[in-house]
């Protein structure tokens, strides 16, 4: 295809090769995908944990075995907050990567859009800049 002919391909078409040549990582690579398991898996972990730690406190009289229990279910608790963050880091990378690469492909076509007009518009003329 010469420089002078119009692209026929789909702006999907055009769309995909640009972000191959911007190179991001796919965001369905394992490491992202091991780490969304772990996150959920700590999530449930820690409920787990933090439940039986409430069965635990609650069916004995002793105050050794309660304490044992209260420091389960603040661990419980615990990994359920980091499972959580893990989670929801690795979920949201995926989408805002491929966010910015789409903000990145329409930034580029609205400058070439906006170069293109300027190219087209007459320097030479005395008329007033369109605003």
């Amino acid at each position: 295809m010469t420089p002078t002919e119009p692209r026929t391909d789909s702006r999907a078409d055009r769309f995909v090769r640009e972000l191959a040549e911007l190179r991001v990582p796919d965001p369905a690579a394992a490491r992202s995908a091991l780490w969304l398991r772990v996150g959920g898996a700590l999530m449930t972990v820690g409920l787990v944990l933090a439940l039986s730690a409430y069965l635990v406190t609650h069916n004995t009289q002793s105050p050794l075995d309660q304490r044992d229990g209260l420091a389960l279910g603040l661990g419980g608790i615990a990994a359920t907050v980091v499972g959580a963050a893990l989670f929801l880091r690795h979920s949201l990378t995926g989408f805002l990567r491929f966010w910015m690469a789409r903000q990145s492909h329409d930034l580029a076509v609205l400058a070439d859009r906006l170069c293109e007009r300027d190219l087209n518009h007459d320097l030479t003329s005395s008329d007033a800049a369109p605003r």
